[in-house]
């Protein structure tokens, strides 16, 4: 692993940058409050191949790896526009019909993934699994040669503005047990497949929503991968989605950072910057060291997956997480700190970022399931549950 970027990425990050400075946290927060899709932006990001970056040339992807996808999510993060539907469509959905997928299936889905004509959805969590994707109890049965899934899902991102979502359940002859996972793929206009919003506090143009399997039928092609597939497959998925959370907590923690520096540089008391004080000054700092090492954590881990190594990347992928959540709560805390009552309003921006820079402690895993994972294996200890 080289900490030097390629030429290659460095223009990536500048195009990235470019892009996201004519829209800008003001469009982002607008049309989130206005309850409206970000759609302009990802209309672009996709023709721009930014979406697609990571996923396979021969189906219309830009051929990089999840490497490239992180610095595009980091860049649009620290622009103030973060898409969430890039951590679910390209990143995980598009890494397991990719690798895992018929032929048929990477012709119908991807190219439409790459360039973000087709948003899919990733529904795995459940209202009484909570963390333990063990207990998962979605099921699909056999009929004839169909298959009908019944179950309920929860905290799904974004299936409003999704042609499809991935589903994963499990077939009948495993409800209990060890997961073995069976992932689908359902178009959303599928009869006995219906959602409803959860309100949240979040302000954040990706909704999040109760979802319903009611004995919903698919043909045969439906199953990405295995009947009876190994929990690796589903995991394929998941790494990426660690690595793109850490990124975009990483791209908010540099926005709260220059939107701070920004303003101490700029607002005088006493007739000096108050920038020059070390009780504002120190802080920032701190979490600017923070932030970069969390960023080196998230590009080893990219740098791993995208290398084939899967365990490696694991740890890295939970480790990134784990600190790119950290910092970016605490970068956005201290922005606010500097501001003072000006990190509170609406102008300056600071305050919407409170609730959801909370998200990167608790989504897509949380820090404790992380800290579980670390303890148990990175130091072997014994597992408590």
């Amino acid at each position: 692993m080289s900490f030097i970027e390629t030429e290659e990425q460095k223009a990536l990050r500048q195009a990235v940058a470019a892009m996201v400075a004519n829209y800008g946290q003001d469009y982002y927060l607008e049309k989130a409050r206005a309850g409206e899709h970000t759609t302009e932006l990802w209309n672009e990001a996709g023709k721009l191949g930014f979406i697609g970056v990571n996923l396979p040339e021969e189906y219309g992807g830009g051929g990089a790896g999840m490497y490239e996808l992180s610095l595009v999510m980091e860049e649009m993060a620290a622009g103030g526009s973060a898409l969430l539907m890039m951590v679910v469509s390209p990143a995980i959905n598009g890494t397991i019909i990719s690798k895992f997928g018929t032929e048929e299936q990477k012709k119908r889905w991807i190219p439409g993934i790459a360039d973000g004509s087709i948003t899919m959805a990733f529904a795995i969590t459940e209202p009484d699994a909570g963390s333990n994707s063990h207990r998962i109890t979605t099921t699909a049965r056999r009929d004839g040669s169909d298959w009908i899934l019944k179950g309920q899902k929860t905290f799904i991102s974004g299936i409003d503005q999704a042609q499809a979502v991935l589903v994963v359940g499990r077939t009948e002859d495993h409800k209990t047990g060890n997961l073995k996972p069976a992932l689908f793929v359902i178009p959303t206009d599928t009869p006995g497949l219906s959602w409803t919003k959860i309100d949240m506090e979040i302000i954040s143009p990706e909704s999040q929503f109760q979802v319903f399997l009611d004995d919903v039928r698919l043909p045969a092609d439906a199953l990405v991968g295995s009947e009876d597939a190994a929990i690796a497959q589903l995991f394929a998925g998941l790494n990426p989605e660690r690595i793109m959370g850490s990124a975009m907590a990483v791209g908010t923690g540099r926005l709260a950072i220059a939107k701070a520096t920004d303003y101490l540089k700029t607002r005088q008391v006493w007739k000096v910057p108050i920038g020059s004080h070390q009780g504002l000054s120190h802080p920032l700092a701190q979490i600017h060291i923070e932030v970069e090492l969390a960023k080196l954590m998230m590009q080893k881990a990219a740098t791993l997956y995208d290398a084939g190594d899967d365990f490696g990347a694991a740890e890295a992928a939970n480790m990134a997480k784990y600190a790119a959540g950290e910092a970016s709560v605490r970068a956005v805390d201290q922005a606010v700190q500097s501001l003072g009552g000006n990190g509170l309003t609406k102008e300056y921006g600071i305050a919407a970022a409170v609730t959801a820079s909370r998200l990167a402690r608790i989504a897509p895993v949380s820090r404790e399931m992380i800290l579980n994972f670390v303890a148990q294996t990175s130091l072997g200890l014994p597992r408590s549950y």
